[in-house]
């Protein structure tokens, strides 16, 4: 009975009532985008790269090591050299390693020159591999696989040429001019520093610099600026670490990039912090802007609750039926707001995608979004219950005091 007197209020003030649903939903709607892209910034940065158990370099700060190595920022203090690559690479608990070369770019992207390798081992997210948009990995040393970003951003395509830039600045002075590259492969967008990064063969940043491996019957590079570890037992791990941190022929250093990841996102709290303060406010904004609408509605309707007084509904009647009238706005506020979050995402991911190539998940319906809209379905009634009693006891005294004159 009261929850159809409810709906039917609720229709006879349907214009008043739909702007506050509006209102709310909005409300809502920013809420749960704000937490969706902070849950899925925070899953996108720790899972940068996945299944490299460990990530190795000369002697330096942890954080310079992985910021250089993963995301191309900074530069690292000195090289690897080539004897002490390989002196870790054939240890037995190694099951691969894979070298990063580092120093060259190309109209402000960075250019990693690496072994084929990589493609194959390196994963990021859960285990996921990267995959080819088209052509295949380099096969010679003037070829070019170029990230989802680059192409993107720069209009490569397959078999478009380019010339690489010695440093790694937006403007070079140096152009490695006299050894042009061809694009013979295009990686899918992975929201990862890859899809900002070109790739060429070990060999092909020596030629550039002018002196290749064939010179003295060399088939390697001489130093590198990194290398990237998969262990056969990731028991090894730590053991494995601590030798490489103790290596007397060289100063080297060995870190686990995903513990790295983790520190690196918790010295960065600051951002999570921010976009939850936003999230907080403008859901103390929506809470407030709803009870400043409940009283205005509940002192205009003051002739309705005398009217039902009058039929023998009770004050906790009328306390259950605000209450309900609160639930039922609420309920549609949270559902319009879970379709414009669903809308808004998939809109944002597809232009994301295709403007910087950076794919956004969209929503989904996890246990914390469930826990998150049934906690705030008990905060709005609890906020609601001083309103709706102080309105139903104020029915009642006003008509106590009518009986009594």
């Amino acid at each position: 009975m009261l929850w159809r007197i409810a709906r039917k209020s609720l229709w006879h003030r349907r214009v008043t009532v739909g702007l506050i649903i509006a209102a709310m939903a909005l409300a809502f709607a920013v809420q749960m985008a704000v937490q969706h892209i902070r849950k899925d910034v925070q899953q996108t940065f720790q899972g940068t790269v996945s299944g490299v158990d460990l990530i190795v370099g000369a002697r330096t700060g942890s954080t310079n090591l992985l910021l250089s190595s993963l995301f191309g920022i900074g530069s690292p203090v000195r090289n690897v050299s080539w004897q002490a690559f390989e002196h870790w690479r054939e240890q037995k608990q190694v099951a691969w390693a894979v070298p990063l070369s580092m120093g060259d770019s190309h109209r402000g992207y960075r250019v990693l020159a690496t072994s084929d390798e990589f493609f194959s081992r390196f994963r990021y997210g859960q285990q996921r591999p990267l995959q080819w948009a088209d052509g295949q990995a380099f096969q010679t040393n003037a070829d070019v696989v170029l990230g989802s970003a680059v192409a993107k951003q720069l209009h490569y395509q397959m078999g478009s040429q380019l010339v690489l830039s010695h440093g790694q600045g937006k403007t070079s002075f140096t152009q490695h001019s006299d050894h042009p590259f061809t694009v013979v492969g295009i990686l899918q967008p992975t929201g990862t520093p890859v899809d900002q990064t070109l790739f060429i063969n070990l060999d092909a940043m020596d030629t550039i610099h002018g002196h290749p491996h064939s010179a003295g019957g060399c088939t390697h590079p001489t130093e590198i600026s990194a290398a990237l570890l998969g262990l056969k037992n990731r028991v090894y791990t730590f053991i494995l670490q601590r030798q490489i941190n103790d290596y007397n022929g060289e100063a080297l250093m060995a870190i686990l990039p995903g513990v790295e990841l983790s520190l690196l996102w918790n010295n960065l709290s600051w951002v999570e912090n921010g976009l939850r303060s936003i999230g907080m406010l403008v859901l103390v904004s929506s809470l407030l802007g709803m009870v400043t609408l409940l009283l205005v509605n509940l002192q205009q309707r003051q002739g309705e609750f005398a009217t039902l007084r009058t039929l023998g509904a009770g004050p906790w009647t009328l306390f259950l039926l605000i209450e309900i009238e609160v639930l039922l706005i609420t309920l549609l506020a949270l559902l319009l707001a879970l379709l414009l979050t669903f809308v808004g995402t998939e809109v944002a991911g597809y232009w994301l995608e295709q403007w910087a190539g950076i794919p956004l998940p969209g929503m989904r319906i996890d246990l914390a979004l469930l826990e998150w809209i049934g906690g705030l379905l008990l905060l709005t009634l609890l906020i609601a219950a001083p309103l709706a009693w102080r309105a139903s006891r104020k029915v009642l005294l006003k008509q106590l005091y009518s009986e009594a004159h």
